[in-house]
């Protein structure tokens, strides 16, 4: 009867540890203004991205050259391009091109770059030949490779992605194999080798977890400086080619009307500035939220909590 009792206890204690864990996450994330404002502003440019195309009534590539360079209005909320299209419709466009980009970078090079840094830092020989590849590649400014790079492979958004990818995947590799090399000299690492178990095993289920956290904050990062990196490429006329709409493009069609339409410069120039803006109060917010110190106190509060109880 004493046990039956005592396993009650301690399940209604565990249920009120789990919410009290509950409440003291939301508190923190109700606390992070640099996560909250980064997330709210990104979530309005995904659904931008995703929805956007379909409530415009404009083509964006569909030319008007009657109505070409018309001031901000009621016709034209931005105003039109030296083509006479309506610059809404084709930033609401550039949006999901920017969006697209910049998120497939990430996944893709946070993919790579995980595998190729966890298995740097278990194989010493790996190691050795796949860091000597990355420091080859981080030696190059990222925006010059991206444009020798594009050059070889020719102006789309799929040549695009696969660019950046290169540019970036190097840089994630070497910030997960910092921290899975510190991982892969701790105490359980060594036992579960002692104990026989497998490389993969260890990798996959021991180190990598461990190492999600400085990644998920640099995914934020490249995603940011995917999307600047996209805009300079089509800027350059060596990345998203007309008559697709980018923002980078649209900054290259509005440099050369400044003088007549400074919507066409303004307004791209804003949404690279408000999307890159988000993604690094994201990333901030991520850091202080998966701080090893804040998670610290957080138990602490926690033991204070079930001792009270």
């Amino acid at each position: 009867m004493n046990r039956l009792q005592d396993k009650k206890e301690i399940a209604a204690l565990s249920q009120r540890l789990k919410k009290e864990h509950r409440r003291m996450l939301l508190a923190r994330i109700g606390g992070n203004y640099s996560l909250l404002a980064g997330g709210v502003i990104l979530v309005v440019l995904l659904v931008v991205a995703a929805i956007g195309p379909l409530l415009v009534k404009f083509d964006p590539t569909s030319m008007d050259v009657v109505n070409r360079l018309k001031t901000p209005g009621a016709g034209h909320l931005l105003g039109t391009d030296e083509f006479g299209r309506d610059l809404l419709t084709r930033m609401i466009y550039g949006t999901r091109v920017s969006m697209s980009v910049g998120l497939t970078v990430s996944l893709i090079s946070s993919a790579l770059g995980l595998v190729i840094g966890l298995y740097a830092s278990y194989y010493k020989l790996l190691d050795h030949v796949l860091m000597r590849i990355c420091d080859g590649l981080v030696a190059i400014p990222g925006i010059l490779l991206a444009i020798a790079l594009m050059a070889a492979l020719g102006a789309s958004s799929l040549n695009v992605i696969a660019a950046l990818t290169i540019v970036f995947t190097p840089n994630i590799a070497r910030t997960v194999r910092s921290t899975a090399l510190v991982i892969r000299e701790q105490a359980y690492v060594e036992a579960m080798e002692a104990q026989g178990a497998g490389a993969n095993r260890i990798i996959w289920l021991h180190i990598a977890p461990n190492a999600l956290s400085p990644l998920l904050v640099q995914a934020t990062f490249v995603f940011a400086e995917a999307i600047i990196s996209e805009a300079a490429l089509s800027f350059l006329g060596a990345g998203i080619p007309a008559p697709a709409a980018s923002w980078g493009n649209i900054l290259q069609a509005g440099k050369q009307v400044i003088g007549k339409a400074w919507w066409m410069v303004v307004f791209p120039g804003a949404a690279v500035i408000f999307s890159v803006l988000s993604l690094n109060l994201l990333g901030d917010g991520l850091r202080d939220l998966l701080d090893p110190h804040g998670k610290q106190r957080h138990r602490k509060l926690r033991r204070l909590f079930a001792r009270g109880a």
